[in-house]
């Protein structure tokens, strides 16, 4: 019986201590609920083999089951970037060519996104978009998927935005590039947002934000109180736009998987620090390590 509670005793203190380490505070999750977004991302070459519809919407509601304030939404990626140049798109031509754009034979998402329709899935669809016209890109993708009813906003993710001519970190977006793209958008459909993704705040519009969300995909974090700082931070400067974070990358695995439940207490803790509406989604880079 001494030995039972002695371990049981260790055990305790070996979480608290790891806890410590790695920046998690205790903190009473009903009381937090500004995390309005919860899921993942989802792109061809994260996941391998690429899951079935249903696959993806069992990883979204559980990732939306952790947040009861959460509405359960994908980033969906439609267009990658191409031979550095050249953006991708998952989904055939309409007959016409474009600079810097190429097309694949056979669409890759209308089944999704259909699926996504019937099972109440908020969907952003992204682009990589390289050298091409951000403008042609978004009236490609929402000519082919604006009539799908789970599509509420477009994604630009800027570490590839003419990363040919800005390697490594994509070209600065200005606000009135920033204000450009937002018109171009609310013109398709005035509920559609826009959301502009890049790590580091100085790639973000210095003072233009109308009803942006800002996206924060930062890793190879030390440790988790590192990561909880940065964001905390990028929600600060973006202030009162909504802010998401993709986390789960394998470059922090080192530190989250030492967690009991990675997305909820990480979720949790960095919505804490932030005043704003928050989005969390888990990416996936490492879905198989929690949801299969």
């Amino acid at each position: 019986m001494v030995k039972k509670i002695f371990l049981l005793a260790f055990v305790i203190i070996s979480l608290f201590l790891i806890g410590c380490r790695v920046g998690v505070k205790k903190i009473e999750y009903e009381k937090i609920t500004n995390i309005k977004y919860a899921g993942v991302r989802a792109s061809i070459y994260g996941v391998k083999p690429f899951p079935a519809p249903e696959k993806w919407k069992d990883m979204i509601f559980e990732m939306k089951s952790y947040f009861p304030s959460s509405k359960p939404v994908v980033i969906w990626i439609v267009g990658i970037v191409k031979d550095k140049v050249n953006c991708r798109l998952h989904f055939p031509s309409d007959g016409k060519t474009y600079k810097n754009i190429i097309f694949d034979k056979e669409d890759l998402s209308e089944k999704y996104l259909d699926y996504f329709d019937k099972n109440g899935i908020d969907v952003f669809l992204q682009v990589e978009p390289a050298d091409a016209d951000v403008g042609t890109l978004m009236r490609l993708v929402l000519n082919r998927y604006g009539h799908n009813e789970c599509v509420v906003g477009f994604g630009i993710d800027v570490e590839w935005y003419r990363e040919n001519s800005h390697r490594g970190w994509g070209q600065k977006v200005d606000d009135e590039t920033a204000k450009k793209w937002e018109e171009m958008l609310k013109k398709y459909n005035p509920n559609y947002k826009l959301f502009i993704k890049h790590w580091d705040l100085r790639w973000m519009p210095e003072n233009y934000r109308g009803d942006i969300i800002f996206v924060d995909d930062s890793q190879q974090f030390k440790k988790f109180e590192q990561m909880k700082k940065e964001f905390a931070e990028w929600g600060k400067n973006f202030y009162p736009n909504e802010v998401w974070f993709q986390i789960g990358y394998p470059a922090d695995k080192k530190w989250w998987n030492k967690f009991r439940n990675p997305p909820k207490l990480m979720g949790y803790n960095i919505a804490s620090e932030i005043k704003q509406n928050v989005g969390i989604l888990w990416v996936d880079f490492s879905l198989k390590d929690l949801f299969y």
